[in-house]
């Protein structure tokens, strides 16, 4: 894909098919991490820069257009990413944005092989109310979620570097945050590490050709994806 180089450790990611309701999900067992952001945050093109396959997961310029659960399998059915419905698409209906909360909301709750969650937020207008409102659900289920700044790009190092800086000192140790752009796929080494990590699929060799220049701007000395709470699976075992 483009620049970015494929990482062996995602190797063979293929889809395997969309739901909304929880009784038509893939089975709940081994381990999935999950991608929200509101509606053209860059969910869908997260996960195809993570795989590096062009058009696994659709994208579009029309925000909404995902409207059920995607699942993609990682190696095997055992190991999943799942893309959920973009939020925050006010020129959906009411009735269709209510079914998306409701199912998102019953997911993250519920889900109990959901390992952690990446959220996908434009660093030029990070966390906005409906993303504060989804990492509150998090909380409360006590899900680990690491925040990707998407669309580095757009903005000179500086100010991207800053807007860093400001995402952490808000959430603390709530979760951790990087920076990425699919572009020129700044930060895509780190978010597949924490992706990896939460999949247990294992470290890198040697530094990931799809992270330009080792760390973000501002990077964490902590491991990327590692927060001041246990992950769902270390709560579920306790």
């Amino acid at each position: 894909m483009g620049g970015i180089e494929a990482d062996p450790r995602l190797a063979g990611v293929r889809y395997l098919g969309g739901a909304l309701a929880l009784r038509d999900l893939p089975a709940d067992e081994g381990a999935e991490v999950a991608f929200a952001g509101r509606s053209n945050a860059g969910k869908s093109s997260a996960i195809n820069a993570l795989a590096a396959v062009r058009g696994l997961a659709r994208t579009s310029k029309t925000p909404g257009r995902t409207q059920i659960l995607h699942f993609f399998a990682v190696g095997d059915p055992g190991r999943r990413l799942v893309d959920l419905p973009g939020y925050g698409f006010a020129r959906a209906p009411l009735a269709l944005r209510r079914r998306w909360e409701a199912a998102i909301g019953a997911y993250l709750q519920r889900r109990r092989s959901l390992r952690g969650l990446v959220l996908l937020s434009d660093v030029r207008h990070p966390l906005r109310e409906s993303d504060r409102l989804l990492l509150g659900w998090c909380a409360e289920a006590g899900l680990a979620v690491h925040v990707a700044l998407t669309k580095a790009d757009k903005l000179r190092r500086g100010p991207a570097a800053a807007a860093l800086a400001r995402v952490r000192r808000e959430l603390a140790d709530a979760a951790s945050v990087q920076l990425l752009s699919v572009v020129d796929g700044t930060g895509v080494g780190e978010l597949r590490d924490v992706v990896a990590a939460w999949l247990e699929l294992g470290t890198r060799a040697k530094k990931d050709p799809g992270q330009k220049g080792g760390k973000t701007p501002g990077s964490q000395d902590r491991p990327a994806g590692e927060t001041g709470r246990t992950t769902r699976q270390g709560r579920d075992s306790g």
